[in-house]
This record gives C-alpha cells, structure tokens and sequence, in this order.
C-alpha cells in the first residue's frame, strides 16, 4: 500500500489563474505565467499539466522550428525546477476555427486545422519529455440535434485518434470526458463512451481515459464509479479530483469542499486498486474562489492536498471486515451509519444485524 506521502500530484498553470469572470472587475492580478512552475515543489507538486498554448504562446503564429526551440526551453525550464510533464492537450476551443467543434466541424478547413494543432501538440509532449497527449472534447458536440450527423461525428472522433496512434508510436491518448459546456451535448460524455472508442482504436493499449470528478457529477454519475469502470478495465491513465455543487457549470471547487462522502469513496476505489503505483498522478484542476484576494493565490491548491491527505487517512483506518459484515447481513443502514460516523471521527461501537435482530461480529 502506497503512503499518502509517496502520491505524485499535479496541476495545471490554469489553476493559479487571473482574478476574474464575465460579471464583475479583477479582485487580483494576474500572476506571470512562467513565474507559476517556481511554486509546485513547495506546495507539493511535481506533475505539471499542459495545453499546447501553455508550452508555447502564439502557437498558430509560428513555425515547426520555433515550437520546437519553444518547448525545448520550457523542458529545460521543468528539469531545472525537478518538474516532470504529466500531459500535453491541444487547445482546441479558442480559436476561431473551432467554434462549431474541431474533429466534427461540417467544414472540412476546420478539421484540418484541428489536425494540425493535435500534430503540433505530439510534437510538443516529444520535445518537453510527456507521453501523454490529452483530448477534452471541449466543442466536438452541439447545440442542437440537426445540426451534425452524430454518427458520422463519432466516426470522425476515432478517425482522429487512430491517426494520432499513427502519426506517432509510442504517444498514449487520454479521453477526457465531459456532458456540456461550452457545447450543450457533448459526444464523449461519460467514461463508457471513452473506453468504446478506446477499444474501437488501432490500438486499445494507448487509448485510456482521465477522469473529472466535477465532469461526472455534471452527467449526474458517481465519480467513483466512474473511475472503478475505468479501473476495471485498465484504462484510468489519471484523475482530476475537484469538487461541485449540483448541476451546473463547471464550477472546479475544492477537493472534497462540496462532497465529502463523494470524494471519500473517490480515493477508496483509487486505493483499492493500487492507482499510482505504476507512476500515475493525482491531478488537481481546481480553481481558486474568485473573491479571493492576494497573489499568487494557491490556498485552493494546498487546501484541496491537505483534504485528500485526510481522506486517504479516513480510507485506511477504514474498517473493511466491518464493511464485510454489514454487507453479508446485507444491513446497508448500520453500513451507512458506519461510513459516515467513520468520516465525523466518532466512536462506533454498533455491530450489523440479521434481519431478525441478531447482532453479527466482524469476525462472523
């Protein structure tokens, strides 16, 4: 069993981000971009997630060799800090050209583009030493029905998966799944359509799946059952553990802020399965509140750590051959009240019962 200490944890430079939204002025300043990787090692991170425009600014404008000469300094940038880069992901709802989706745009010009950006996003986890090319589906959806064939769409999706596994051999492919926004429906909603197109794939062993826990809340799912669907199937390449409060846009709160007892059967099922021990990370994609003053502002960021170091304690004081009884006398209320007097720290002295009444011990 893996010590909490003995995690590798990541983040994206996204998270330590700019004061401000659409409805109100800046409470905070921006923090400079490439001032942010100075900040991981101290607050206990040495996974750093990227966008394609993360490595190397203005990225349409310049040329194969400059996004090469680009990444490299920001490799040289990683090692210097005792960083390692965890993904790259091509950012692939800015640009003009994917406002009606990349890979499923009906125009043949904007799909070319969205090639071309996932080409330069390969290159880009080459030169800075990732395996991993991430794909958040972000635009590939609609806002309404009639406007594109879904199955064509879907066919298109895999299209670009498996010319990726082609353009490059040893790149691995992590899905990352999300029900809406910015697009009303997405086409890869949940991780089951993830790991469909995985096995549908030239090559099933490099296409996995990454998990959010706010993304599959957003589907109205469990995010721990979520992820054991992945785990099941060897497919959970890495998570990004938030939060959310109900259904509506994605809010990135703090880990376990909103849902406690959702993100303690989050690291039960990751601990059961011995997740991490292959060198996998837990990602953080957590935004800071916007009210929040102060730069850089990274309280979200240790915050949401000290909370999964918590639950991984609450995990493993967990007392499973209760759990046993309980199901074997199928008494799911004495379990419910178990698990959540387990998560408040008080004393549970209750054994399950038979349906007659009889009490059971752990042992029995």
């Amino acid at each position: 069993m893996k010590s909490p200490s003995s995690y590798r944890f990541s983040f994206g430079p996204w998270n330590i981000s700019e004061g401000a939204d659409p409805f109100g002025p800046e409470v905070r300043p921006a923090y400079p971009h490439e001032q942010k990787y100075a900040l991981y090692k101290s607050l206990g991170f040495e996974g750093v997630q990227f966008h394609d425009d993360d490595v190397v600014t203005d990225i349409d404008a310049k040329s194969p060799a400059q996004i090469a000469a680009e990444a490299r300094r920001i490799k040289s940038i990683l090692d210097n800090e005792g960083l390692v880069p965890e993904f790259v992901a091509p950012r692939l709802w800015f640009a003009e050209q994917t406002v009606d989706g990349g890979y499923t745009s009906n125009s043949a010009s904007d799909r070319q583009y969205a090639w071309e950006r996932t080409q330069k996003s390969i290159d880009i986890a080459n030169e800075i030493g990732s395996g991993a090319l991430v794909l958040w589906l972000a635009r590939e959806g609609t806002y309404i029905r009639e406007a594109k064939d879904a199955k064509l769409a879907y066919e298109r999706i895999l299209e670009t998966i498996n010319r990726a596994l082609e353009y490059d051999d040893k790149i691995e492919i992590w899905i990352e799944p999300k029900p809406n926004e910015p697009t009303d429906q997405a086409y890869v909603p949940t991780i089951g359509h993830a790991v469909a197109l995985a096995y549908a794939s030239q090559d099933p062993n490099r296409v996995k799946g990454l998990i959010e826990t706010a993304h599959a809340q957003l589907a109205g799912l469990d995010p721990s059952d979520e992820m054991a669907f992945a785990l099941a199937h060897d497919k959970l390449a890495s998570v990004h553990l938030n939060d959310q409060n109900g259904l509506k846009y994605d809010q990135d709160k703090n880990f376990a802020s909103s849902n406690l007892r959702a993100a303690f059967n989050q690291i039960r099922v990751l601990e059961a399965a011995g997740y991490g021990s292959r060198g996998e990370f837990i990602g953080l994609d957590v935004k800071a509140m916007r009210t929040q003053k102060g730069v850089p502002v990274t309280e979200h960021l240790s915050n949401s750590l000290r909370m999964f170091h918590h639950l991984v304690e609450k995990v493993r004081s967990y007392d499973t051959a209760k759990e046993a009884a309980f199901r074997e006398a199928r008494d799911y209320e004495g379990l419910e009240l178990y698990v959540m007097e387990h998560l408040m720290g008080v004393h549970q002295a209750s054994s399950p019962s038979t349906p007659n009444g009889e009490v059971l011990s752990a042992a029995q």
